[in-house]
């Protein structure tokens, strides 16, 4: 028991970690999807309203979720983060409470909805980070994948709001007043959502995927038409502001580029420039989710640049890529051209 109990604390604190890293917070909702425990889709469907408490989908007894509840807020006080309770609403009409847990104990649902923050960040950014995990849900709507009929009326259509685990059309949920806005221009969407009295997310269910994905939005047709007026007449300055930080990024990117091209020439002498300059424009392309973008690659982090280098030379100077394509598994072709790759850096390396 006390075994299990640990690689349950070190699961808990592994994916704390992750999430603390992405946002800046660590949700017990985060943990349990981190530690594979919950799907992203059951967490949306809770989100909806369609679970009556998330522990009911939750893929693990309530003996090993009570063990991760409680090795979380010990893992958040050895780490120094700072409580703060968020509320939990569901995305329907009427912003009920969500519930987490089957006995609905009050000690437990204040554990799950406590979010522990990040003391590094200055007091501003906490209070923006606390306020923006309290903010009320969108609403949600589905662009389903099946047929289906509204529970109230009967009907159908292409847009649904789940109400009680049930269906309903956009004329029964109220919404039918509202005009759809596609995915795609994010300054009209802010903007629209913004001005819009009453707006949902249109989400659509990706089966590749297996998670809801945002579509579009429905907001009032009054705050849409003011949008697309103000966008029109700032466009000009939006296109000018766009040219300014595309031209910032491909001078960070530049630059990014030559600091790695010089480390490389420091850290293997006999490294040709040329070789060196393209291994670094690779590595540090932006988006490319290369070593050269990590936080690791942009500080300029020996391992991870001689790690940048190791992976060029194996493309480039060995018969790997063409061992894989001859369906030599990739363990085995790394293993075979390993001492041809060991060659090359040694003779890259030497004064």
């Amino acid at each position: 028991m006390h075994a299990v109990g640990t690689s349950i604390e070190q699961r808990v604190a592994r994916a704390a970690e992750a999430a603390l890293q992405d946002h800046d917070y660590v949700a017990a909702v985060d943990v349990l999807i981190g530690m594979g425990w919950l799907q992203p889709v059951h967490r949306d469907q809770w989100r909806q309203g369609r679970v009556p408490y998330l522990e009911r989908v939750v893929q693990a007894g309530l003996g090993k979720t009570s063990t991760a509840m409680r090795a979380l807020p010990r893992w958040a006080r050895e780490q120094g983060l700072q409580p703060s309770e968020t509320a939990y609403l569901a995305r329907t009409r009427d912003r009920r409470t969500l519930r987490f847990s089957a006995s609905g104990d009050p000690s437990i649902e204040r554990a799950y909805r406590t979010h522990w923050v990040s003391t590094a960040l200055s007091e501003a950014k906490r209070t923006r980070v606390t306020e923006q995990a309290s903010r009320p849900p969108d609403l949600v709507v589905v662009s389903p994948l099946k047929d289906w009929t509204c529970a109230t009326c009967g009907g159908t259509g292409e847009l649904l709001l789940m109400a009680d685990d049930a269906p309903l059309c956009l004329v029964c949920a109220g919404l039918d007043h509202l005009a759809y806005l596609p995915a795609g221009d994010a300054t009209l969407t802010r903007r629209a959502r913004k001005a819009s009295r009453l707006s949902a997310v249109v989400v659509r269910f990706s089966r590749s995927r297996q998670r809801y994905e945002g579509q579009g939005i429905l907001v009032d047709e009054q705050a849409l038409a003011e949008a697309e007026s103000s966008c029109l007449a700032d466009a000009e300055a939006r296109a000018r502001r766009r040219a300014r930080d595309e031209q910032r990024r491909r001078e960070a990117d530049s630059e990014l580029a030559e600091q790695l091209a010089e480390e490389i020439r420091r850290l293997f002498p006999r490294c040709p420039p040329e070789r060196a300059a393209a291994i670094a424009a690779h590595t540090a392309a932006r988006c490319s989710g290369r070593i050269g973008r990590t936080a690791a690659g942009q500080r300029l982090d020996e391992q991870a640049v001689e790690l940048a280098v190791v992976a060029a030379v194996r493309h480039h100077d060995t018969d790997y890529d063409a061992l894989l394509m001859a369906g030599v598994p990739r363990n085995e072709a790394r293993e075979r051209i390993h001492g041809d790759l060991a060659a090359a850096l040694d003779r890259w390396r030497r004064h």
